[in-house]
């Protein structure tokens, strides 16, 4: 089912950063979510999560879809190993194997078993999108998942990432073009003046 989202308006007192706001988001497609800064990127993945409540309007679409995230903040425990911290949010079925495989693919591979505090930002930020990923999401947010990476980890990433989302409905938000090409995705430029 699509996402739409009806005269949104969303405002912290006196700042409105999203009013009136209409949008439909087509199921089984990645958008690429882009704007200046402070124009409601993140806001409106907020609002989609169910993390934040519009003041006006309705979103629609959403009801019992299980969703992944990757948040700008790793959100990690980090007393846990990599492999702990993707284990908690996926089925108990899954086997350790896979989760092993998906961190090996994405060059997380002789630390698999330290506490995520010992981890670079970048191994962070691969640990969020591995756990994301296999939380087997009908929809996935991902709130700028390269940032930190370098040009060649993003790359790997991107491409591990495109393969195992394809043909789910995948809502990004990045500052960066070659992000929305990597991933495909079609681009949706949020203005200030919404």
């Amino acid at each position: 089912m699509d996402i739409t989202l009806k005269n949104v308006t969303k405002s912290y007192g006196d700042l409105t950063v999203l009013r009136q706001f209409n949008h439909t988001f087509r199921e089984g497609e990645t958008t690429c979510i882009m704007g200046p800064s402070g124009c409601g990127k993140t806001t409106l993945l907020r609002l989609l999560m169910g993390l934040e409540k519009p003041d006006e309007g309705e979103i629609l679409g959403l009801s019992g879809l299980r969703m992944g995230a990757v948040f700008q903040e790793y959100r990690l425990c980090e007393n846990l190993n990599a492999i702990s911290n993707v284990r908690m949010v996926c089925s108990h079925a899954l086997p350790k194997e896979r989760i092993t495989q998906a961190l090996t693919q994405v060059g997380i591979t002789d630390s698999l078993y330290k506490p995520v505090r010992d981890y670079s930002g970048g191994m962070k930020r691969r640990v969020a999108i591995v756990r994301a990923v296999l939380s087997d999401p009908e929809i996935c947010f991902l709130d700028e998942p390269f940032e930190g990476l370098d040009e060649a980890t993003r790359s790997v990433v991107g491409s591990w990432l495109y393969r195992q989302l394809s043909g789910k409905t995948v809502l990004m938000v990045s500052h960066d073009e070659e992000d929305a090409l990597r991933m495909d995705a079609s681009v949706f430029r949020l203005d200030q003046d919404i």
